[in-house]
């Protein structure tokens, strides 16, 4: 286990949940906007963290670092186009992230310009220290979940959004990979994903951060 102090997790935690509730909300919103009333139906079009956690991945974050949230549930049923409105939904999630990462290093940025112009007392560098890592935390975490999200595996956002893509005879078979998804992302993680993953990610927070 990772030695994490409890400042980090203060700092980490909330942001995490923003991260993943906005996440599953977007899944949820344009399944909603498609003609779903499934999520909304379950009381997960919602912004309320507590509804969208899931103590089992918050906790993995804590250990490895990944951290994941219950999946807002879709029903392609109500689609007008199953298949076409599926990848629509899918990409909500790691786009949305995307988005929360950008807005992110874009406040941090002007956090740090408009710092010679605060007053020099301690109750701001109180705010302003927790406020930048949390922002910085934000931009990675945000990061990761977007990138994470678009592996091509079912039942990731990534597998989903190339089941929609496949032609229907090949999309039927490769959505059956469904049921062995996790165990395909941990056959990966053991021999090397995250040295694939990390340098896009680190290359895209470099760039946001310039």
């Amino acid at each position: 286990m990772p030695n994490i102090s409890l400042a980090d997790l203060v700092i980490q935690i909330p942001t995490l949940l923003l991260a993943l509730t906005l996440h599953e909300y977007a899944h949820g919103y344009v399944a909603y906007r498609f003609g779903d009333p499934t999520a909304k139906a379950a009381g997960r079009l919602t912004l309320n963290p507590l509804k969208h956690i899931d103590p089992i991945g918050t906790l993995a974050f804590v250990l490895i670092k990944i951290g994941w949230a219950k999946p807002v549930p879709v029903n392609p049923a109500y689609f007008r186009n199953p298949r076409q409105d599926m990848i629509w939904v899918a990409l909500a999630g790691p786009a949305t992230n995307l988005l929360l990462a950008v807005a992110s290093a874009a406040l941090f940025k002007l956090l740090v310009g408009a710092l010679p112009y605060l007053p020099n007392v301690q109750i701001v560098a109180a705010i302003i220290i927790p406020l930048s890592k949390m922002l910085l935390a934000s931009v990675w975490i945000n990061l990761l979940l977007c990138v994470f999200n678009l592996i091509p595996i079912p039942p990731l956002d990534g597998g989903r959004i190339v089941t929609g893509m496949l032609p229907e005879n090949l999309a039927r078979g490769y959505a059956s990979l469904e049921r062995y998804g996790f165990i395909l992302i941990l056959v990966l993680a053991y021999f090397g994903l995250f040295s694939v993953i990390l340098p896009i990610i680190n290359a895209v927070r470099s760039l946001l951060l310039a």
